[in-house]
């Protein structure tokens, strides 16, 4: 993030080494969803997240409108934190095989019928936009018996997705993936149906995030890759805030105390992210329970799953890409 000078003709430039580069507004400025800028004289008129756009709502629908403009909301933060990362990310305009697209699109009906299903299919992210309206959210998060369902977490878990085709299928990282999370071969519609059949294994807090990662080994990699997201990006977010939790009826302990003085998107070992993530989860779920509102982080993260956690952080850190 730099400093930009507003030119006279609406172009903003940036000096570096006496030279004098120049931008503008992604082309999504003028529908007020980014405020991402472009390099003058690029072949794109969108930006490193909007290029990913291969299918927007319609948005002379006010109502699509208003979920467009929360869907990019959530997108342009997902894309900030993977470029953070260092991963690669380039649209399936330059890179048909391997890149990333993504489509927000509406059910055809208020009744339901022909339904769009939130997910992932070789490169291509799809997303509900009634995943946008709170309402609707708050409906699909209590019928499926969830202790929490956002719109980010929703983009977090699919690129997970995308990105277990990137850095561990067909890579070195695979073997260590399954001794880990399981079996990726197992049939993965026979695990579906057997997950609402026979529902969700005893004690499956001691290996997994979420109950939905039970599923299948590659449902397991999505809901642990968007928590190493959540958990990343919030630390970096307190970085920025100078935070530091230090409980007074926890004085003497370690486990409820800490300075969160790295950018978590440069430290090289997990356990300081995770010794730093406990009580920062300790206060902020304190605070909102002071506010009347339920937990922001209602998980317990096992041993086990701080292994896997360490894992994908390992793998982040490695530059590997498939």
């Amino acid at each position: 993030m730099v400093a930009l000078t507003a030119e006279n003709d609406g172009r903003f430039s940036h000096t570096q080494n006496k030279q004098k580069s120049f931008y503008r507004y992604c082309a999504n400025y003028n529908h007020a969803v980014c405020n991402w800028m472009v390099l003058e004289g690029g072949t794109d008129p969108y930006c490193k997240a909007c290029e990913l756009n291969r299918t927007i709502p319609d948005i002379s629908n006010p109502a699509y409108m208003a979920r467009w403009a929360e869907i990019e909301k959530a997108k342009h933060r997902l894309i900030y934190s993977l470029l953070m990362l260092g991963l690669k990310v380039v649209s399936k305009t330059y890179d048909p095989d391997k890149g990333l697209f993504f489509d927000f699109i509406a059910d055809l009906n208020r009744q339901g019928e022909e339904k769009v299903l939130t997910g992932h299919d070789n490169g291509v992210i799809t997303i509900n936009i009634a995943e946008a309206d709170d309402i609707e959210r708050e409906m699909a998060r209590k019928a499926m018996d969830e202790v929490y369902r956002t719109l980010l977490g929703h983009f977090r878990h699919e690129v997970g997705h995308y990105y277990w085709d990137r850095i561990i299928d067909n890579t070195n990282n695979l073997n260590d993936f399954r001794k880990l999370f399981g079996d990726d071969r197992i049939d993965y519609t026979e695990a579906l149906k057997q997950h609402y059949e026979n529902g969700i294994p005893a004690n499956w807090e001691q290996q997994y995030i979420s109950s939905y990662a039970s599923t299948h080994p590659w449902e397991d990699w999505a809901e642990t890759w968007a928590h190493y997201l959540h958990i990343v990006d919030t630390l970096e977010t307190a970085y920025a805030f100078g935070m530091s939790v230090h409980p007074l009826a926890a004085k003497n302990s370690s486990d409820y105390n800490t300075d969160i003085k790295s950018d978590p998107y440069r430290v090289d070992k997990f356990e300081k992210i995770i010794d730093q993530w406990l009580p920062l989860t300790f206060a902020m779920n304190s605070l909102s329970r002071s506010m009347g509102q339920h937990d922001i982080y209602p998980f317990v993260i096992s041993p086990k799953v701080i292994e896997k956690l360490k894992f994908i952080h390992k793998v982040v850190r490695s530059g590997s890409f498939n």
